[in-house]
């Protein structure tokens, strides 16, 4: 896991178009907004993500986001354990990004 900051984010994301971006919020906190193109995968709800974790192509790039950092750096700790490699997570959360926030 590669944390990185919202400049290098926004950069992976335009120059990785096959990247997954996944949010670990809550629906609740999805709802209030999120980065375009990313996927809910909420943390909390662990028996799922570990499900959807599982079923990841190894092969991709996966950027990894929640509120404010702390919850990203988890899911990105089980994103390599399941053998993911190429995994980024964003320092400061959606809270850090100056990017368009879809609603």
């Amino acid at each position: 896991m590669k944390n990185i900051n919202n400049t290098e984010f926004k950069e992976l994301i335009g120059k990785n178009s096959g990247a997954v971006i996944i949010d670990c919020r809550t629906k609740t906190e999805w709802d209030e907004g999120r980065i375009k193109n990313a996927i809910l995968l909420d943390l909390f709800e662990s028996q799922l993500f570990m499900q959807k974790v599982e079923g990841f192509d190894k092969g991709k790039m996966y950027l990894v986001y929640c509120r404010s950092g702390s919850r990203s750096v988890a899911a990105c700790q089980i994103l390599e354990s399941v053998g993911i490699k190429n995994v980024y997570n964003l320092t400061g959360g959606i809270s850090s990004w100056d990017g368009d926030i879809i609603i």
